[in-house]
């Protein structure tokens, strides 16, 4: 963290009169000095009591909401190219979300990896490790694309070695070559219509997943985040007596 402190230099009116209403004043930068603060945790062992009074007042709630069990994983699941555990859920949990807005799963589930940030453990499943894997606003969009744009999608992915993806299957070689690519067992037709179900900052472009910003229709319902849907995911699962689980699959198979 850097801590800037700024200088100024005055002009006609003194600081006195700087308060009245009918002061006209001018005022420039003299000088701009920084030094960098490191950020850690020896800023716990003298806390701004003032701040901790503020905090205390709503650290009850959030604890309690936060530390509430809401599903169990039947194993510890990462994310990793080209496929992974944790990928895997989350793609598939995004395809499946797809359905109340086309009525059925969409054809292709997206996620990209960087939008996951630490792994799920074995065990209990509490709303605050869903907000520590999926901390972004991150919303759902159900993406109409071609199978021109398609390809076009999975070449970038082989690029990148692989991404979260559910509904396809890839096969990718160490050059970052795409070999081949199906969904749902067929061969892409370039002038068909697919869905794609993914999140907003994906289907935007970001993260190089431009391709999707040539989609021929799109729609990102407003109470789609995409946190609260995995979070109604692990509870559906848990309703029905069922733990959250997952599997490499060769989905993305990469060849020597």
């Amino acid at each position: 963290m850097a801590h800037i402190q700024v200088k100024t230099v005055f002009g006609a009116c003194a600081m006195a009169t700087l308060m009245l209403a009918s002061c006209q004043s001018s005022y420039h930068v003299a000088q701009v000095e920084g030094r960098m603060i490191k950020v850690d945790s020896s800023w716990d062992q003298n806390p701004d009591q003032e701040a901790l009074a503020i905090l205390n007042h709503y650290k009850h709630t959030v604890d309690s909401m936060m530390n509430s069990v809401i599903g169990v994983s039947d194993q510890h699941m990462s994310k990793g190219f080209p496929e992974s555990t944790l990928s895997n859920l989350v793609a598939d949990v995004l395809r499946e979300a797809a359905t109340p807005i086309i009525g059925k799963p969409a054809d292709i589930g997206i996620i990209n990896m960087g939008g996951l940030r630490t792994d799920l453990d074995a065990g209990n499943i509490t709303r605050g490790n869903v907000f520590e894997i999926l901390p972004f606003e991150n919303s759902l969009c159900v993406l109409t694309v071609t199978g021109n744009t398609l390809n076009k999608l999975f070449t970038f992915m082989a690029r990148k070695k692989g991404e979260g993806m559910s509904g396809a299957e890839l096969v990718i070689n160490q050059d970052g070559d795409l070999l081949s690519a199906t969904v749902n067992k067929a061969p892409i037709e370039d002038e068909k219509l697919y869905t794609v179900s993914t999140i907003d900052y994906v289907a935007d472009g970001n993260d190089g997943f431009v391709a999707l910003t040539n989609s021929v229709h799109r729609t990102c319902p407003k109470d789609g985040l995409l946190r609260d849907i995995f979070i109604r995911y692990v509870e559906r699962q848990t309703q029905n007596n069922k733990q959250v689980t997952s599997s490499l699959d060769g989905r993305i198979t990469m060849k020597e």
